[in-house]
C-alpha cells in the first residue's frame, strides 16, 4: 500500500487513529486502497488484519452512537428474504435483519455507509436504520445469506434426501458424441452414491475427487487443503459401474477401459451457481481410476486481497497488470494456486474496453467478457497455432495456459514485445530457475531481459483454524536456525495447529506463499550475460525480493500458518 496524506482523515478512519487502533499511514494507505478496489474501508481493514474487528466496532458504536449488535445472539431466521436484492447486499456488504412496520433495520460494519441505506431505501421504499454490527461475523453472515438466496445452502444440506436423484447435471463435451449403452450406469443407488460424493466435496471445499479400485478393496478419496483423505470405501464389486457412472456423466465411452479419457461435467446448484468438474480415467492393474478436479468459477472472483499476497507483493503484482505490454509468469508445481492467480489478474483487467484471449489446455474456469481457447494439438491448434491467430484479432491481453517449448515461447515474448500484455505458467520451483529454463529452451538473452515484467511462485499452505489455534513455545534459537531474523520477534505470534470441531486437524482453507520478483535492471543483465539460477536468485534478495521461505515464515510469524506447515511446504 502507498501513503497519501493530501487528503484529511474524517469519521471513523479519524477516530481509529486517535484510540491508536491503527497508525496514521496505515489510515491514510487503507482508505486510498480501499476507495481504488471500491471496498468498504472497514471490510479492508479486517480482511487485511490491519485492526481488530471488535475494537474497531467499539469504537464506531462510541463515535456515532449506533447500537451494536453481537450477530451471535440474532436469530437469523427472521432475516427477510427477497425485500432486498442481493446485489445490492453484496455491493454495499450489508444485512437485512428484521422489519418493523415501515422501517427497515440494516446490519452494517461503517456507520458512515450512508450511501447503502440510502440505496436500500430507494429500491425498497422502507425506511431504514443501521445497526452496528462486527465486520467478520457480518462478513459469514453475509455469505450464508447469499448462498441460501442461491439455493445452494439447501442443496448442500439436504444431502440424504431424494433430491440426490434430479440433481441438474450435464457433460462439457467439444463434439456431438452421445453414449447409447447407458444401462449399465442407470441404476438409482449408483446415481445417488456419486451425487452424494460431488456434493460433499463441494461443501467440504475440496480440490479433487479420487475413485481407486485395488484388488480386494476400493476407496474414494478428497483432496482438501492440499492433504488427501479417505471418506468412503463402497464395496469392491461396485467398482465397475461406478466407472460407467462418472463416464456417461462425462460422455466417455463406457465400453473404452485400455485407454485414458479426459471429460468434463457441468452440476448446477441454483440458477445463479455451477460447478464444473474436469474428469480423467487411467486404467490400472484392477480397474479405472478416477479423478475429478473441482472447477469453480467463484474462486476467479475472490480478488486480490484473498489470495495472501503481502502488502508490497501485492503492488508489484498490481504494478505489473497496469503495463500496456511485456510478460508476467506465474510458476509453481502442479495444484499451487496458479491459474487462480493468472485469472484474478485476468478479472481485474477483464474491461469492455479490453480484448483478452486465452489459449488454455483444458480451459479451467469460464469467465464472462474473455474469450478462450481450448487447444486441441491432434486436431492442429495447439499452443502456438492459437497464439498466431490471437495476434491477428487485435489483442490486448492474452494469456496462454502454459509455456512447454521454444515455440510457444517465442511467440509468446514476440507478443510482449510488440504491444501486448502477456500472462502464462511454467513449472518450475522458483523465480530463478524460470529464467534459466526460458534460457534453457533457447529463447534468446536480450529478448527475455527485454519482455519479462514480473515472475511470481508460489506455493499454498494450510490456513490455521482462528477458532482453535494456540501460541507455540519455541526457543529463540530454534526459530532463529528456521530462518527468522532478529527483528521479526517483535510482534511475533507463532501458533500451532490444535483441531477442532470447525476444521480438518486444526487447518481450515489455504493461505499463498509468494515470491513475487521484478525485472530490473540488475537482473536483466544477469539474464543478457547468461547467468545462473543461484546469480539470479542473489541478486533477487539484493533488490529486496523475498523468497518462498521467508514469505512463507512471515506468514507463520503472523499467526496464519504453522512452522510445521511452512516446512511441509517450502525449504531453505
Amino acid at each position: 500500500m502507498t501513503t497519501q496524506k493530501a487528503i484529511p482523515l474524517s469519521g471513523l478512519a479519524r477516530r481509529l487513529v486517535r484510540d491508536d487502533i491503527i497508525n496514521d499511514d496505515v489510515a491514510h494507505s487503507a482508505f486510498q486502497d480501499a476507495s481504488k478496489e471500491k471496498t468498504p474501508f472497514v471490510s479492508f481493514l479486517v480482511r487485511n488484519q490491519l485492526a481488530d474487528g471488535r475494537r474497531i466496532a467499539e469504537a464506531a458504536s462510541d463515535e456515532f452512537g449506533t447500537p451494536l449488535l453481537d450477530l451471535s445472539t440474532f436469530n437469523m431466521e427472521v432475516v427477510p428474504a427477497d425485500l432486498v436484492d442481493s446485489t445490492l447486499i453484496s455491493k454495499h456488504h450489508t444485512l437485512p435483519l428484521y422489519k418493523r412496520g415501515n422501517r427497515l433495520f440494516i446490519a452494517v460494519s461503517d456507520p458512515t455507509n450512508l450511501r447503502a441505506l440510502d440505496e436500500i431505501k430507494f429500491n425498497t421504499g422502507v425506511n431504514t436504520d443501521a445497526i452496528l454490527v462486527e465486520e467478520g461475523p457480518l462478513a459469514d453472515a453475509i455469505k450464508v445469506y447469499l448462498d441460501n438466496a442461491e439455493g445452494v445452502g439447501g442443496g448442500l444440506d439436504d444431502l440424504d434426501d431424494a433430491g440426490l436423484d434430479d440433481l441438474d447435471i450435464e457433460a462439457v463435451t467439444d463434439d456431438d458424441k452421445s453414449n447409447d449403452d447407458d444401462s449399465e450406469a442407470d441404476e438409482t443407488p449408483i446415481v445417488r452414491f456419486v451425487n452424494k460424493v460431488l456434493l460433499d466435496a463441494i461443501k467440504g471445499g475440496s480440490s479433487d475427487i479420487h475413485f481407486e479400485p485395488y484388488e480386494k478393496s476400493y476407496r474414494v478419496r478428497f483432496r482438501t487443503d492440499g492433504i488427501l483423505h479417505e471418506v468412503a470405501k463402497p464395496p469392491n464389486n461396485l467398482s465397475g459401474r461406478l466407472a460407467a457412472r462418472i463416464k456417461v456423466m462425462s460422455q466417455m465411452d463406457i465400453s473404452e477401459r485400455r485407454i485414458p479419457q479426459d471429460g468434463r461435467i457441468k452440476m448446477k446448484l441454483s440458477k445463479k451457481r455451477s460447478i464444473d468438474f474436469r474428469v480423467n480415467t487411467l486404467p490400472t492393474l484392477w480397474g479405472e481410476k478416477i479423478v475429478l478436479r473441482i472447477l469453480d468459477p467463484s474462486s476467479a472472483q475472490m480478488g486480490i486481497d484473498a489470495l495472501g499476497y503481502e502488502p508490497e507483493q501485492k503492488q508489484l503484482y498490481m504494478d505489473a497488470l497496469s503495463y500496456p505490454q511485456g510478460m508476467i509468469l506465474v510458476t509453481g508445481p502442479t495444484g499451487s494456486g496458479k491459474t487462480v492467480s493468472l485469472y484474478t489478474g485476468l478479472n481485474i483487467l477483464n474491461t469492455p474496453e479490453t480484448n483478452i484471449s486465452t489459449a488454455e489446455d483444458p480451459v479451467e474456469i469460464n469467465l464472462e467478457g474473455i474469450n478462450q481457447v481450448h487447444v486441441k494439438p491432434k486436431v492442429g491448434l495447439g499452443f502456438p497455432e492459437a497464439l498466431r491467430a490471437f495476434l491477428r484479432q487485435d489483442p490486448d491481453i492474452i494469456m496462454v495456459g502454459e509455456i512447454r517449448d521454444l515455440e510457444t515461447a517465442e511467440i509468446s515474448i514476440k507478443a510482449a514485445q510488440t504491444g501486448h500484455m502477456v500472462m502464462s505458467t511454467l513449472h518450475t520451483n522458483s523465480a530463478a530457475e524460470t529464467i534459466t529454463r526460458l534460457l534453457n529452451m533457447g529463447v534468446p538473452p536480450f529478448n527475455l531481459a527485454t519482455s519479462l515484467n514480473l515472475i511470481i511462485a508460489q506455493r499454498l499452505a494450510r490456513r490455521l483454524c482462528s477458532h482453535c489455534a494456540e501460541p507455540a513455545d519455541i526457543p529463540k534459537e530454534t526459530l532463529l536456525q528456521e530462518g527468522f531474523l532478529e527483528e521479526d520477534f517483535e510482534g511475533m505470534s507463532i501458533k500451532k495447529a490444535v483441531g477442532c470441531s470447525k476444521c480438518a486437524n486444526g487447518y481450515k482453507g489455504r493461505v499463498g506463499i509468494y515470491e513475487v520478483v521484478k525485472i530490473t535492471q540488475a537482473i536483466s543483465r544477469i539474464i543478457m550475460e547468461e547467468g545462473n539460477s543461484i546469480q539470479i536468485d542473489d541478486k533477487a534478495r539484493e533488490e529486496g525480493f523475498n523468497g518462498l521461505r521467508r514469505s512463507a515464515l512471515i506468514k507463520a510469524k503472523n499467526g496464519l500458518t504453522s512452522l510445521e506447515e511452512v516446512n511441509r511446504v517450502t525449504k531453505d
